[in-house]
């Protein structure tokens, strides 16, 4: 009987193996899992500039008056254009690696119409791109990612 109560008072090398290797697998698929921060940081620019450029393209209808938005390609950031001074929106992106490239034009047309052309814009950062887009009616929203290139 002192037998038995002995061999309950502590655990077994076979039972802390068993946890250790538990605690290993939980610890490698969390690591994993957010080992991509690129595409995270990226999906937050997306969103963001989204959200920027609807709300200077509602300041354009209400004002009445024509506004672009232009990434600037010597500097990290972007800019809006035709908004009067009073009005302060960022000009920075959150992370100075992120790059834009509007698709087939020099800058995006937000209004004063309330249907504008269709456009796009790429972001970029490091090898990661999404497209930004709108067909002229609903709100510019980002598209699915695109694949990176493949590599020569």
């Amino acid at each position: 009987m002192a037998h038995a109560q002995r061999r309950h008072q502590g655990f077994t090398l076979l039972e802390l193996m068993v946890v250790v290797a538990l605690l290993a697998v939980v610890v490698g698929m969390a690591s994993l899992s957010l080992r991509d921060s690129a595409a995270a940081r990226l999906d937050e620019e997306a969103t963001r500039l989204a959200a920027l450029l609807e709300g200077a393209r509602a300041r354009s209808r209400a004002m009445g008056v024509e506004v672009d938005w232009q990434p600037l390609s010597d500097a990290p950031g972007f800019r809006f254009v035709g908004l009067p001074d009073s009005v302060h929106l960022p000009d920075r992106w959150l992370d100075e690696g992120t790059h834009a490239e509007v698709v087939g034009a020099a800058s995006l047309v937000l209004g004063p119409e309330p249907i504008i052309g269709a456009q796009r814009v790429v972001l970029s950062l490091g090898e990661r791109r999404v497209v930004l887009a709108t067909d002229g009616l609903a709100a510019f929203a980002p598209l699915a990612p695109l694949e990176d290139p493949p590599k020569p």
